[in-house]
């Protein structure tokens, strides 16, 4: 179906910090302003209950194929699979006292018996169940515990490595290799507590650019940074299981490595970052002020760290954006593939600017930052943008694009 696209010129009090006066209007209402972009079909909607009724086909498509992701990576161990059986037979129990297996004849109950017992040996042999292997209550009870947030309650609570204590101990040389990498070990499998750093040395600023780094760049690193945690902390910390989802929502809450801004001021950042967290978009997933305010304190805490905690979250964020441009099919999402190769240059440079800071930068940054959260919470809302503040095209490179 080809796609109708409707642009205004007229300002909007919506999205004040758009750095271009011409908008797209949602495809699915034809009311309000388009922020996202669907990463199957490209197609332009405002919020999720426009996303969820846009394509049938793509919506359903992506709930299978996360259903199916999350029950490739259970693991096998006797723990989980209990807490599987556990499940299947409250579904069933939930069905009879419902009354909706007394309606099915003798027949049919003992097919949907079978059928059980085949998932259940299945489980403990560790082998994979997708929701096409499910009986029709089985589905029916698993969506019901899937929207209830009761499967939540199997996922173990992600915490941040940036809050663990080898996070302050990481050490890295001059070209931002590491030099001790903290581990431990999982089931007989050897875990990183924090993102490795680059495998080879980071190309010096003099090499990779003519020209003197933007005062900026200090700026934009903050705009770069929340959005890599709010990420991370959307996905529990496996980014890997949707990495192009992922990319796309990095790319969503970042206006400098989504939209090409360049935000003069931490004011700018904050308020464009905490708009994204607060809009409708990510309200079911737990979006809002509060958790906007949390992730700044994220933010605060990764500059106290360091240069080289930066650049190992710099180096995840570069390999996170890697990842998705291999997942996007070059037929369709060609837009989608440049934007992401673009936002993966433009990560680079950064983490090689980064690697050369001394840590009265992060001191002075991490101050500034903490002075102006404490302004948001007096002020208890989203701090908003005159029209004279909106971001700005300054001349010249800010980020280097690195070909």
């Amino acid at each position: 179906m080809p796609e109708k696209t409707i642009i205004t010129t007229e300002s909007s009090n919506s999205s004040p910090l758009n750095p271009s006066s011409t908008r797209i209007i949602c495809h699915v209402c034809n009311k309000q302003f388009s922020q996202y972009t669907c990463p199957r079909c490209n197609f332009r909607y405002c919020s999720l209950p426009c996303y969820k009724s846009h394509s049938v086909q793509c919506t359903e498509s992506f709930m299978r194929e996360n259903v199916n992701d999350e029950l490739k990576q259970v693991r096998s161990d006797d723990q989980t699979k209990t807490k599987m059986l556990e499940i299947l037979k409250r579904f069933h129990e939930e069905e009879e006292e419902d009354g909706g297996i007394d309606s099915i004849t003798d027949d049919d109950d003992d097919e949907g018996s079978i059928l059980q017992e085949e998932i259940m040996k299945r489980i403990m042999n560790g082998d994979e169940v997708s929701l096409d292997d499910l009986s029709l209550e089985e589905r029916k009870g698993f969506q019901r515990a899937l929207a209830s947030g009761e499967l939540s309650k199997m996922i173990e609570p992600w915490e941040p490595w940036w809050l663990r204590a080898s996070a302050r101990t990481i050490s890295l040389g001059r070209g931002g290799t590491q030099l001790v990498q903290c581990v431990e070990e999982e089931e007989g499998r050897v875990v990183s507590e924090v993102p490795r750093g680059p495998d080879t040395p980071l190309i010096s600023l003099r090499k990779l650019s003519a020209t003197k780094p933007s005062p900026l760049l200090p700026i934009h690193l903050i705009d770069i940074v929340y959005s890599y945690c709010f990420t991370l902390r959307i996905y529990n910390g496996e980014w890997e299981s949707d990495s192009l989802g992922s990319a796309t929502m990095v790319l969503s809450v970042s206006s400098v490595l989504g939209q090409n801004s360049q935000p003069e001021t931490i004011k700018e950042v904050l308020s464009f970052c905490l708009e994204q967290t607060c809009s409708s978009g990510y309200k079911d997933l737990g979006g809002g002020l509060k958790f906007g305010l949390n992730l700044v304190d994220d933010v605060i805490c990764l500059l106290s760290l360091g240069s080289g905690a930066i650049v190992c979250l710099l180096c995840d964020l570069q390999r996170l954006i890697h990842c998705a441009i291999l997942e996007v099919k070059s037929s369709s999402g060609r837009d989608m593939k440049k934007r992401l190769k673009l936002a993966e240059r433009k990560v680079f440079f950064m983490m090689c600017w980064v690697n050369e800071q001394s840590s009265e930068v992060w001191q002075a940054l991490e101050s500034s930052l903490r002075a102006e959260k404490n302004s948001v919470v007096e002020l208890n809302e989203v701090p908003k943008m005159k029209k004279t503040d909106e971001f700005r095209k300054v001349g010249g490179v800010v980020i280097e694009e690195i070909e």
